[in-house]
């Protein structure tokens, strides 16, 4: 009810008062705020559910504002002087702040524009809560994405979670709500209450929230990350000054939850930077790969199933924690690669699913919305703010955590509208194929932009099939991308070495077939996590063989991968011969360091690393297929392969791989015209734990040489011509 001298007030005006008192008003602030009055003067209205009374602060003085509706409208007559610095207000929670109606919009139509193009790179200074100071005025602004809702309005701590109390207003067509608070500054929790055309009521977190509350809470944060003193600049600039030149690479993959603990607890990220930065550089890695830490609701998932897509997560500190941790390792020539997941997100009622009570972020189409390995939701990367908040948030992480690469998950299900689906699960595209060509489209654009505004940044495909030109360049019809994982060599070489010896020569051609293909990308070479876990069994323990034996054959397999082109990536755990699977509750058993074989691949990929990042011949043309040629591919019986791997020094690398637990004393390679042979690297020598049958000399004869090959070992030569 309103009282008695406003029934007759304009029909307008008491429509927009019944559309607040219901929730439905798309404008608050046509209504709420400083307005101008009759006779020169201004009035103030306020809006405070259910309450009696109310007072303000005007030119310094408390006053009360008189109660025109009984569902809590409030309105005061003050002089025309008043501006919306000259009074304040009380929320409820007792914070004494300028009133939010008071002041013009935070999102401008260029921005609206930008969006509905899907251009707007900077999308993440503009949507979420950012403090900044409006009109003179310290405070937060909030804005979100939610072109379907009949009402959307802030809750948090300093309303007491009441959504009546603060709706945002309507920017039109652009479909963002909008609302900047005073007073309101880092470290306040929040969500947006959206009241959908079906009158439901959704309170969601806020897609680009900078932080969240630590699980299983699920509010955002208000966040800054601009505070930060970065003192990485020498990293960041030599990072672009040879982005083309060629450079050793070996990955670190790790989880940041399990790699150490500390008394059963997590590390904090500076923690984990000072031990992380330190291991790296004594075992010879030049990055590392962190599984995700965009914030996501469940461990269990490790990382993969995101609803914080601009969030670090709170699990190991706080925003800032983490840029000292990217700060740290680069300060330590350490690069930092960071698992990115564009390809689905968990169905999570407080996070996007369907956002604004329609199907916002995903398709509406199960067929085409929904993923059926994971259980999650697919975004439509065919609407442009949705590609453009993905493509932000890449950006995000690149321009404002000093990332040096995203490695892009599960890009073969972005990829083919019939991923894990069966005969008539699926839509074809408009020309009746399997290819999802808004993802396609949306990967190009995302590399084009990200090599185009940062130099030197890496970008590296999780793509497990034959789709081509995954690192071919935009401009020739290419995704874009700057390195793809090798899944077709890790699977082909997994399974070989699971092999007996016995039987192995039955298979060569897995260990030949990869480099029919080896040149035709720029392939990361990788032994994953994927590769550990859900009873595929650790490296160690898919060894055949007796104990010597399957350390042998860990102590190879390393080897041959490091030997082969392409860079390189290990998962945690792996450097120690870990025998148990990677569980993401567990820190890498470590104490396992304290028995001689274990130490000894310890200290063996250390030094095989140190030996890779030393040797040019070993990198410098990775991606060249004349950086690498067959000496004897054939010697099946033997299962033994032999190799040249060249550069632009002075010398070349003679790789043997020797399959078998047999030592072959005299072994014949065929090498005409070879001047000097000198073995660098052996792994079976026996501070790694070998047998110490090592080539102290080799005198080189007109049609080749003769070598001494020790059991289930890698031997690597230093020629000369």
């Amino acid at each position: 009810m309103i009282i008695d001298e406003l029934k007759d007030a304009d029909p307008t005006f008491l429509s927009e008062l019944s559309r607040l008192v219901q929730g439905e008003h798309w404008d608050p602030h046509h209504l709420l705020g400083l307005h101008p009055f009759f006779k020169g003067e201004k009035v103030i209205r306020l809006w405070r559910p259910e309450a009696k009374e109310i007072y303000f602060e005007l030119f310094g003085k408390t006053i009360p504002a008189r109660l025109i509706h009984k569902a809590g409208v409030f309105d005061a007559v003050v002089p025309a002087k008043t501006t919306p610095t000259d009074y304040r207000i009380y929320h409820q929670n007792g914070l004494l702040a300028q009133d939010p109606y008071a002041f013009s919009p935070v999102w401008g139509e260029l921005d609206g524009h930008l969006l509905s193009q899907g251009v707007h790179y900077k999308l993440y200074e503009v949507l979420g809560a950012r403090e900044c100071l409006h009109q003179g005025v310290n405070g937060v602004k909030f804005t979100v994405w939610a072109p379907s809702a009949m009402r959307v309005s802030l809750v948090g701590d300093f309303n007491f979670w009441d959504g009546r109390v603060n709706p945002l207003r309507s920017m039109g067509h652009s479909g963002v709500w909008e609302l900047f608070v005073p007073g309101l500054e880092s470290g306040e929790r929040y969500k947006f209450e959206i009241k959908t055309q079906q009158g439901e009521l959704l309170v969601k977190a806020d897609p680009y929230a900078y932080a969240s509350e630590l699980r299983p809470l699920t509010a955002s944060v208000v966040s800054n990350v601009d505070n930060y003193q970065w003192n990485d600049a020498e990293w960041v600039e030599k990072r672009a000054r040879e982005a083309n030149e060629p450079c050793p690479m070996n990955i670190y993959e790790l989880h940041l939850g399990s790699w150490k603990l500390k008394h059963g607890h997590r590390l904090n990220y500076r923690e984990i930077a000072v031990d992380l930065a330190n291991y790296c550089k004594e075992m010879g890695y030049t990055h590392v790969e962190l599984m995700p830490i965009t914030e996501h609701p469940l461990d269990e998932s490790w990382g993969y199933q995101v609803i914080g897509f601009y969030a670090v997560t709170s699990r190991f500190g706080s925003t800032e924690d983490f840029q000292f941790f990217v700060d740290h390792l680069h300060q330590n020539d350490i690069g930092v690669f960071l698992d990115w997941v564009p390809g689905h997100f968990p169905t999570d009622d407080f996070a996007l699913r369907r956002f604004d009570g329609t199907a916002l972020y995903e398709h509406e189409d199960p067929r085409q919305g929904y993923h059926l390995h994971w259980s999650t939701l697919i975004f439509n990367y065919g609407r442009h703010e949705i590609s453009n908040f993905l493509i932000a948030s890449a950006l995000f992480w690149l321009h404002k955590m000093h990332i040096d690469g995203l490695r892009v998950d599960a890009v073969a299900s972005m990829l083919y509208l019939d991923y894990g689906r069966e005969e008539g699960g699926w839509i074809p595209n408009k020309y009746g194929g399997k290819e999802n060509i808004e993802a396609i489209e949306f990967l190009k654009h995302l590399n084009s932009i990200v090599h185009k505004q940062l130099p030197g940044v890496v970008m590296i495909a999780e793509e497990s099939t034959s789709f081509a030109g995954v690192t071919h360049p935009v401009d020739w019809e290419g995704l874009g991308f700057d390195l793809k994982w090798n899944m077709g060599w890790m699977n082909d070489t997994l399974r070989y070495f699971h092999k007996d010896p016995v039987y192995r020569h039955y298979h060569h051609n897995d260990l030949t077939f990869g480099l029919l293909y080896a040149f035709s990308e720029r392939f990361v070479l990788v032994l994953s996590h994927d590769e550990v876990v859900h009873g595929k069994r650790s490296l160690l323990s898919k060894m055949p063989g007796d104990y010597w034996q399957q350390m042998a054959n860990l102590r190879l397999l390393i080897s041959y991968m490091i030997c082969q082109p392409g860079k390189k990536m290990l998962f945690m755990g792996g450097e120690i011969g870990q025998w148990n699977e990677w569980c993401c509750g567990e820190e890498v058993h470590w104490h396992l360091l304290q028995y001689p074989s274990h130490a000894g691949i310890h200290r063996f990929v250390k030094e095989i690393n140190h030996f890779y990042l030393k040797h040019t011949p070993l990198w410098e043309r990775d991606f060249d297929f004349r950086g690498f040629e067959w000496v004897d591919f054939s010697d099946t019986d033997n299962s033994v392969i032999s190799y040249r791997r060249k550069g632009n020094a002075d010398y070349e690398l003679l790789c043997v791989h020797n399959f078998t637990p047999t030592t072959h004393s005299n072994y014949f390679l065929r090498l005409p015209n070879v001047q000097s042979v000198k073995e660098l690297f052996n792994s079976d020598e026996e501070k790694f734990g070998g047998t110490g049958k090592i080539n102290h000399s080799v005198t080189p004869l007109e049609e080749g040489i003769h070598l001494s090959l020790a059991p289930l070992s890698t031997l690597i030569f230093e020629i000369r011509y």
